[in-house]
């Protein structure tokens, strides 16, 4: 027996465990062949008509021509095939490294959901089931076949992915091939607009990223990530600096892609606050608003208010330092209060910021802010010649303003994620985890509890303040509407839904919260529901975020304490066996 088993074998999970039984029992023997039958069935019927009209999810009523969602479908067969000869077949060796049932009744699960809302699309945007073409009722029957059968198959021991040994040029390649799907992944899906389109893209990956965490496959992929790790950087880096010339020139792509850094940059500033020392802080919006204002008002704009125009890397360092100067206003009288008291106070401040910038009118208050009209036409960054309104042309590439600001914030994110970092390992930081952890007693071993949590506000803010400069200019505009809680709540939960403590967690978190309100917008009126069940399930079966830090991943899991002792058990088990 091998010491990383089954989920299902090592822990006491009756109910998850009875219930795959009962849908699997009458299968018996006959599960491996009715498993790859029905991987066989959901491909051949995605070669078929799935509407009857062609305006449905970007047309789904040729046949033997598979349209975008139907290529969804074959890509999870060929995933169920290979995993179902993993268990019995050519690749068995291979399944003794990874789950291959795990895997099996998840691509089987996900496949079925998968199948039955695109009926439900086609049925709903059509006018009917009696427009279902018999080709997808063929793939629902080869999903719901690959469920059942899935669930008939016996689990079985796999190796640690730990002992694994391939050559390095395997697994930098590995590497190489996984960023390279990142990139043009996320150039396809950011160029879908059909909104039903880009939910069924969504729900796919994310049945693909869950059927290969259960299987273990993430779990190597960590391991020779930690082997080759200046390889990932560099390969992250590689990415991050080639995505703009996947876009073909395209503005509103590349506006999303901006959004999505200023508001991951900012969130990494606020994870310090939460995610290390553990201050609840409900009014963060508060230091980007600072920056954006003093971006604003230093800048060439005829609406700025302060006639002083220094060089732009000056005003983010005044934006920063303007930012942390009302961390420390904030945070010296009230940091003193925890918790429930702490969340409530710095809420109240958000506010007081929000009216206070409408009330800087020049009548209830002075002329610094414009009230509530704000500080409009602020023209763009111009750093030297290069002006970043412009439009510039690399290599036969076209790039646009968005291109520019991106690769501006892109270096903005690099010096952000070094200081996080750089903290997160240092004494300071491991101060911080103490206080996140326990306050008392990190105050009775001699930790200074409140300059660090000051420390904690300031740094966050100053960092909130970098990003509140640029976005100024990238914005065009500044106004306290900008500037709201429910802001504050989006990069909250963007620390939490990624994980706390974590850089690819956050930003992971903070693409997710950016991304799908611009493509879900034909469901406007439900995105915050949609956005509150997200959290829901989240909190449900994994509150420690997608990207979980070890320690927080053991907080949150105190059956892993069992699941270790089960582990040793199991050690003893095959030391005997070996000597018998």
């Amino acid at each position: 027996m091998s010491i990383d088993t089954d989920i299902d074998e090592v822990h006491d999970d009756t109910e998850r465990v009875s219930l795959w039984d009962r849908v699997g029992r009458p299968v018996g023997p006959y599960a491996w062949p009715l498993t790859l039958a029905g991987a066989v069935i959901l491909a051949a019927g995605c070669f078929f008509a799935w509407s009857y009209t062609s305006d449905v999810l970007d047309d789904l009523s040729i046949n033997f021509y598979p349209g975008a969602v139907q290529i969804l479908m074959i890509i999870t067969a060929v995933f169920a095939v290979l995993f179902a000869l993993m268990y019995r077949g050519p690749l068995n060796r291979l399944g003794e490294w990874l789950s291959s049932v795990l895997a099996l009744r998840t691509l089987g699960l996900g496949s079925t959901i998968f199948m039955v809302l695109v009926i439900a699309l086609i049925a709903i945007q059509s006018g009917g089931l009696v427009n279902v073409m018999p080709g997808a009722w063929v793939s629902f029957a080869g999903a719901v076949i690959l469920l059942v059968g899935s669930a008939g198959l016996t689990p079985r021991a796999h190796r640690d992915p730990l002992h694994a040994s391939l050559p390095s040029w395997v697994e930098i390649l590995t590497i190489v091939v996984l960023l390279a799907i990142a990139l043009f992944g996320a150039a396809y899906v950011l160029g879908i607009d059909d909104g039903t389109v880009f939910s069924l893209v969504v729900l796919f990956v994310g049945i693909i990223a869950l059927t290969l965490a259960r299987a273990g496959f993430f779990t190597w992929v960590g391991i020779i990530a930690q082997t080759h790790r200046r390889v990932l950087m560099l390969g992250a880096v590689a990415v991050a600096l080639l995505f703009p010339f996947t876009q073909g020139g395209s503005d509103a792509n590349m506006s999303i892609a901006t959004q999505v850094l200023i508001f991951g940059t900012t969130a990494l500033g606020l994870n310090i606050v939460v995610g290390l020392a553990g201050l609840l802080d409900l009014g963060y919006i508060a230091f980007l608003g600072a920056g954006s204002y003093v971006g604003a008002t230093m800048s060439y704009s005829t609406f700025a208010t302060i006639g002083w125009k220094p060089p732009f890397l000056v005003v983010m360092l005044i934006g920063g330092g303007v930012a942390a100067t009302l961390g420390l206003i904030i945070g010296s009288p009230t940091l003193r209060v925890s918790g429930d008291y702490l969340a409530i106070v710095t809420l109240a401040f958000g506010e007081i910021f929000r009216l206070s910038m409408g009330n800087l009118d020049g009548q209830d208050g002075p002329k610094l802010t414009n009230g509530p009209n704000g500080i409009p036409a602020i023209p763009d960054l111009e750093i030297g010649s290069f002006n970043f309104g412009d439009t510039h042309d690399v290599l036969g590439f076209t790039l646009g303003r968005f291109a520019n600001y991106y690769f501006a914030l892109l270096v903005l994110l690099a010096f952000v994620i070094t200081v996080f970092t750089r903290l997160n390992d240092s004494r300071i930081g491991r101060g911080w985890i103490a206080i996140r952890e326990d306050e008392k007693a990190a105050e009775a071993m001699g930790v200074n509890t409140f300059a660090l949590k000051l420390f904690a506000f300031a740094g966050g803010a100053f960092l909130a303040g970098l990003a509140g400069t640029i976005k100024a200019h990238h914005d065009v505009s500044v106004t306290p509407d900008q500037f709201i809680f429910l802001e504050s709540a989006f990069l909250l939960a963007a620390v939490v839904l990624g994980g706390m403590g974590t850089v690819t967690g956050v930003l992971i978190g903070a693409t997710i919260l950016k991304l799908l309100p611009e493509k879900l917008r034909f469901v406007a009126d439900y995105r915050l529901l949609i956005f509150g069940l997200l959290l829901v399930v989240m909190m449900r079966f994994r509150p420690e975020g997608i990207i979980a830090s070890k320690r927080r991943q053991l907080e949150f899991h105190e059956e892993d304490e069992e699941l270790a002792t089960r582990i040793e058990e199991v050690h003893l088990v095959e030391e005997q066996e070996a000597k018998a």
